[in-house]
Parts: structure tokens; sequence; C-alpha cells
């Protein structure tokens, strides 16, 4: 059986350094190089600087770093022809804009959750938002560990656009307050965003539709990263067989969008 050939950008990231030890278990994949910020290595295995030389014998390219350096790696991997997944979050409208126009030109894999429970997650907030009343009220709650640079999380951001959609909106529309550890006053008829950032917690996500009379709580919890490797690695071996163009976990899940 061919390998299908990966190179990880951010080998020493906490995700990073998890998929690679995960990927030089998996039978069906091989890892080729590993990247970082810069040249380094560690025991036995070398971290390149992200260049058309490291990432020229990949087949798939796995990103989970930070928008500048997946823009980088982005030229790269079109210039390559490499398709490549992106778990990384806090990109600009105009980064997501390039994101989608590079996927014209080869397979690009793009979520900012690759578990398979939030995506479900996902599915439902959009189903509800769509049929439940709307005198009720949407909250977001948003918990990561306290180095998570973005707020909200890119998790946080896909559920606040499903709930949108579901509403025939978009988030930029909808989007209310947002509160940095720390409680306050809402905004009526928006997705508000609570969010905290402590301690070392793996992420904890709601969605909550409230009214004085009734709660409808959709919760998630990650209670190791293990989900998220998961997920990346079936992303993988799904995209190394499609064609360019700019998917996301339902398409690898088959989960059917409404």
């Amino acid at each position: 059986m061919k390998k299908i050939k990966v190179s990880i950008s951010g080998g020493l990231g906490r995700m990073g350094s998890l998929l690679v030890k995960r990927v030089k278990r998996e039978n069906s994949i091989k890892l080729v190089s590993v990247t970082e910020q810069r040249k380094i290595k560690r025991g036995n295995l070398v971290y390149e600087r992200n260049s058309i030389e490291s990432l020229r014998n990949s087949d798939v390219i796995i990103d989970f770093t930070r928008p500048k350096c997946t823009m980088e790696i982005l030229k790269i991997a079109v210039k390559l022809k490499k398709k490549i997944i992106i778990g990384t979050t806090g990109f600009s409208a105009t980064q997501n804009k390039m994101i989608a126009r590079a996927a014209k030109k080869t397979a690009i894999l793009k979520s900012g959750n690759m578990s398979l429970g939030i995506n479900i997650m996902k599915f439902l907030s959009k189903i509800l938002s769509n049929k439940i009343i709307k005198k009720f009220q949407i909250e977001i709650h948003d918990e990561h560990h306290r180095h998570k640079v973005d707020y909200p999380s890119g998790t946080a951001l896909m559920l606040g656009e499903s709930i949108s959609e579901g509403r025939n909106s978009n988030l930029r529309k909808l989007r209310g307050k947002i509160f940095l550890n720390k409680k306050g006053k809402v905004t009526r008829n928006k997705i508000n965003f609570f969010i905290r950032r402590i301690g070392n917690a793996r992420g904890i996500h709601s969605v909550i539709f409230r009214t004085p009379q009734e709660i409808i709580e959709i919760k998630h919890t990650a209670k190791t990263r293990d989900i998220f490797v998961d997920g990346a690695i079936d992303a993988v071996k799904w995209i190394s067989k499609k064609r360019s163009g700019l998917y996301n976990m339902y398409d690898v899940l088959k989960i059917r969008d409404q």
C-alpha cells in the first residue's frame, strides 16, 4: 500500500507535537518533514523552516500554527500543488479570501475544530436556531487555556456562523457583545460570546438558547487533544483522494448540511 506523505507545520506546538507522534504510528501515513520557526534538531528529528525544499516531498501539509505562518505555507502549497489541512484559527476576512482563492488551485480542508463532537454540535446548533422562536436569547460560551491568543476561538466562531445561517443571516450582522473573563449585560437579539481563558482547559464550548422560562443548552467538553488529532488524521486520509476545492469536516464526516 502506498503511504500518504505528510509534512507537519508547527511541529513543536501543542497540536504539532501530538500529530508528529501520531503520524509515526499510522501505517498508511509517512512523515516526510516537520517545520518550525527556525531550524532545530530534537532527538532524531530535524525541524526545518517552511520552504519549498522542506515541503516538496509531501502529499499533504498539516498546519496548526498562527495565521501569518499559515499564509506563508499556503503560498508554498499552491506553488507545489500540495494539499493542505488548516486547523489554524484567527484569520482576517482578507486571509480567508486568500485561502478560498488558493482552493481553486489545490485541495484545502479548513476547520476551526476537527472533532466529531464539535461538528455534530455545530450541525445541531444550526437546526435549533432555525426552528426555535425568535424570543430566545442566544449565548456562546468559550473556555480555553490561558495561553490561547485568539478570542472568540475558531470553534466559537464556527458555532456562531452556523447559528447565523440557521437564522438566514450572517455572523457579522448577528454578532453581539464579547465578554472576556467577566459577565455583563448582553445585546438583545444578537449572539453574545462569553470567553474564559484560564488554566490548562483543553476546550469547553456551550451554545445556550435562553428565555426567562426555560434554557436549552448544547455542551461539548474536550477531555483530551487526541480528538483533534484523530480528526486531522481522518482529514489527511480523506483529502489525499480529492481534487482542488475548499472543504471542511462536514465533508470528511459525511454530515449533510441543511
